[in-house]
């Protein structure tokens, strides 16, 4: 993994499992602990999207001409069949 920018230590509280798993996990794949975490840390925050997506996207159908009752009635409608 290429890091981009300044690096920054934290501490962080695992329970055993988590760390056991970690462990194990790191020996199939070669990774350290540490490069795991990042994975799951940039995993995590793309899932997430970035913090302007949401607001950007409310009201995105508001000009739109489709009817919301009725779109979601012929929805239903399929569920039926």
């Amino acid at each position: 993994m290429i890091s981009i920018g300044a690096a920054m230590r934290t501490i962080v509280d695992l329970p055993e499992d988590q760390i056991e798993g970690l462990r194990r996990l790191g020996q199939r794949e070669g990774l350290s602990r540490a490069e795991l975490l990042r994975r799951a840390v940039a995993a995590y925050l793309e899932r997430q999207g970035s913090p302007g997506e949401m607001e950007e996207a409310f009201g995105l159908w508001r000009q739109s001409p489709v009817d919301a009752d009725g779109q979601v009635e012929r929805l239903r409608d399929d569920w039926v069949r």
